[in-house]
């Protein structure tokens, strides 16, 4: 379920050498067939590249065999599909052969795609054909001998590839059949959610149990009550693939490349399709990454963590570890926190999160840790209040996961772009751009006062979170060099400036006082 994200390995259409042919017409019904099987599948993701045309290709994947670049799945004929055959392009998705007889990387998931029939195939193709021609030479990708030797991949696929369709069990309904289909073909889940990433969907993979994909934990998501759905009710799961969160503790937030998931397929598939989904997922064999009772002892009594929890993360997430309900997520009881690695406790204490599905934007207070003191409230987070999972034995995971996070939020990326036009052209027309450029943070509370209105007037009917992100963003672009920011650090006044966005938007009879007006404050 978690695709891979920037600077990881697998969700691919197409992993092949050079494409081609040109969309001619095509039957209607058949291309919006194919739209949908692309977008359960997920396809632009790991197709564009940032600042790309959407299935240009250039998207580059770490693997762990070096960097490779996506190719272009629109039909320019001398870039993309233009010059493919539809049965030049089944091959490729249920045998993992490219245009040119060479074996694909098993980074490209067509031990998955083999299971997709041959009817899906043909529209996932009509679609792409029907796409806007664009020509985008691939880069050449960086794999180093003897990897970049193609031939050698038949050691893989004689040991772990099987070709075949999916095949309905005749014993299990229609729903769970219609949701092993999507779970094992298209959706590929076990890509990123199976223990052994790089042997496919063989059955040595550790279906489904968990583990580490580019610097992140995706999680057990068999029907073990501990770290996986087994204590989730049904609509629970459904609620976080459609929008990243649900309401009880179990969830949590979605992170990383499963929020991106979320909001590029998942939240766009239908809710039969996503029940069928979770009843596919009730029918397989509870697995325990780890065994609460092999945990090594974590002493919370004077736990070196507990200062830092109280100092850092208490006044959001509260001492018990209950957050606010509709507000702030729970980490007491939250399944996530509990996965056998802490990769993704430890992304999000580093990177922040952006306003999502009604919760606060969550600073990167991890910014201004020591990579022992972010250690230690990790260890202390997965283990109090009930919570149990394993320790951080590796203290260089926090050093790995800092180099590979990079974010606003945290000072470490770019600025992100307003996602949504209406959102962008209401803070510009609400003078977002001078109002926030050199704002003291003491002028924080009054200048989101006036702004807010102004903004929430010329997109009536906005998302809130999209107004926070977008404020946020214009906020970034106004004040990242600014001087006034560099004593506390530019994650602190960011993730403050959000906070407040996101307190005066959730409580308007506040926003009276808070937009009184300002006065010059000497420099």
């Amino acid at each position: 379920m978690v695709r891979m994200d920037a600077a990881a390995f697998g969700v691919l259409l197409l992993f092949g050498g050079v494409p081609a042919a040109v969309a001619q017409g095509g039957d209607a019904d058949l291309v919006k067939r194919g739209e949908y099987l692309v977008t359960a599948g997920d396809c632009v993701a790991c197709h564009t590249a940032p600042g790309g045309k959407p299935f240009a290709g250039n998207y580059v994947l770490n693997t762990p065999i070096g960097k490779i670049r996506t190719p272009n799945l629109t039909p320019d004929k001398e870039t993309g599909l233009g010059n493919w055959t539809e049965d030049e392009f089944a091959r490729a998705m249920h045998e993992g052969i490219t245009k040119d007889g060479s074996y694909l990387y098993p980074a490209f998931p067509f031990a998955w795609y083999t299971k997709v029939t041959r009817d899906d195939v043909k529209a996932i193709f009509a679609y792409l054909r029907s796409l806007e021609p664009v020509n985008e030479v691939r880069k050449p990708s960086e794999i180093p001998f003897p990897f970049n030797i193609r031939t050698a991949l038949v050691t893989w696929r004689t040991a772990f590839f099987t070709p075949g369709e999916f095949k309905p069990d005749p014993n299990a309904s229609a729903e769970v059949n219609r949701g092993g289909y999507l779970v094992e073909g298209l959706g590929h889940c076990g890509m990123c959610h199976n223990e052994n990433k790089i042997v496919g969907n063989s059955g040595l993979a550790g279906k489904l149990g968990g583990g580490v994909i580019d610097g992140w934990y995706a999680p057990n998501i068999t029907p073990d009550g501990h770290q996986g759905i087994g204590g989730w009710s049904d609509d629970q799961v459904v609620t976080y693939l459609k929008t990243g969160s649900a309401p009880g503790n179990q969830p949590g937030v979605a992170a990383g490349p499963m929020r991106q998931t979320i909001e590029e397929s998942l939240s766009r598939m239908t809710d039969a399709d996503l029940k069928a989904m979770v009843a596919y997922l009730r029918t397989q064999k509870a697995k325990e990454a780890y065994k609460v009772k092999d945990v090594q002892a974590f002493d919370q009594v004077g736990a070196p963590g507990a200062g830092t929890y109280l100092s850092y993360c208490s006044s959001c997430h509260k001492p018990d570890g209950q957050g606010v309900p509709g507000a702030i997520p729970a980490l007491a009881g939250n399944t996530s926190v509990q996965s056998e690695g802490p990769e993704t406790v430890l992304r999000v204490i580093l990177g922040g999160l952006s306003a999502q599905n009604g919760y606060a934007p969550m600073p990167a207070v991890g910014t201004g840790m020591t990579d022992t003191q972010i250690a230690d409230v990790a260890d202390y987070i997965r283990n109090s209040w009930g919570n149990r999972a394993p320790v951080i034995t590796e203290r260089g995971i926090v050093a790995t996961a800092r180099k590979q996070t990079e974010t606003m939020l945290s000072g470490t990326a770019p600025c992100a772009e307003i996602a949504q036009p209406e959102i962008a052209k209401a803070i510009e027309v609400a003078g977002a751009a001078e109002a926030l450029k050199d704002l003291h943070p003491e002028q924080f509370i009054p200048r989101v006062g006036e702004l807010l209105p102004k903004v929430k007037a010329s997109a009536a009917g906005a998302k809130d979170d999209d107004i926070v992100n977008g404020l946020v963003t214009a906020f970034c672009k106004a004040g990242r060099n600014s001087p006034l920011y560099e004593k506390g650090g530019w994650h602190a006044a960011i993730g403050s400036f959000g906070s407040i966005v996101y307190s005066q938007l959730k409580n308007p009879e506040k926003r009276a006082d808070a937009a009184a007006p300002i006065r010059p404050t000497p420099n």
